[in-house]
């Protein structure tokens, strides 16, 4: 028995670990934080990096990552507007699409990417929805972009999505997340 107790401690402490959300909230808007992956394409340029996005109501948090792990942007939204600090320079603006435009070259939808990253379509604006045989949402359409969701966290039709992809006037984003976190 003693040989095993080691084992023993080490499978109990893996058990420990904070849960993993993998169904949507009941609200719409609801907090979430999830780890990530993110590439755009426009035209001929390409860029990519680590995401880290913390959400709630009042405010975002979104951390752009190199491969080894280090901040290469923070943009954050409260309700004063709009900031992105990146290389030493600070930028403001009142929405983030037009702040990540300016800093960085190229932009996330982040307005409506907000709900479309739990697969629901932002309210108050039209939007079309096609559902596989599980009920998942496969394609939405909102605000002229496509978003493609290819695979989720569960079967359950109110999973979390883990890849999208995102097109709109030739530019393509592919969102890949890793881990969702219970908020």
């Amino acid at each position: 028995m003693r040989r095993f107790f080691p084992l023993l401690v080490i499978l109990l402490a893996g058990c420990a670990a904070a849960p993993v959300a993998v169904l949507r909230p009941a609200q719409q808007d609801a907090p979430f934080a999830f780890n990530g992956r993110v590439a755009v394409k426009q035209g001929n340029a390409h860029d990519s990096a680590g995401m880290r996005w913390v959400h709630n109501a009042a405010e975002d948090e979104i951390l752009l990552l190199a491969p080894l792990g280090q901040t290469v942007a923070r943009i954050h939204r409260d309700m004063n507007g709009v900031t992105l600090d990146t290389s030493g320079k600070h930028y403001t603006a009142q929405d983030m699409e037009t702040l990540m435009q300016q800093a960085l070259g190229w932009q996330l939808p982040l307005s409506g990417l907000r709900y479309w990253v739990t697969a629901l379509p932002a309210p108050n604006i039209e939007s079309s929805l096609e559902r596989d045989a599980n009920g998942q949402v496969e394609t939405l359409r909102q605000q002229g972009w496509e978003i493609s969701y290819s695979r989720y966290a569960a079967l359950a039709s109110d999973a979390l999505p883990l890849r999208l992809k995102l097109h709109r006037d030739g530019t393509e984003v592919l969102l890949l997340i890793d881990e969702w976190e219970a908020q």
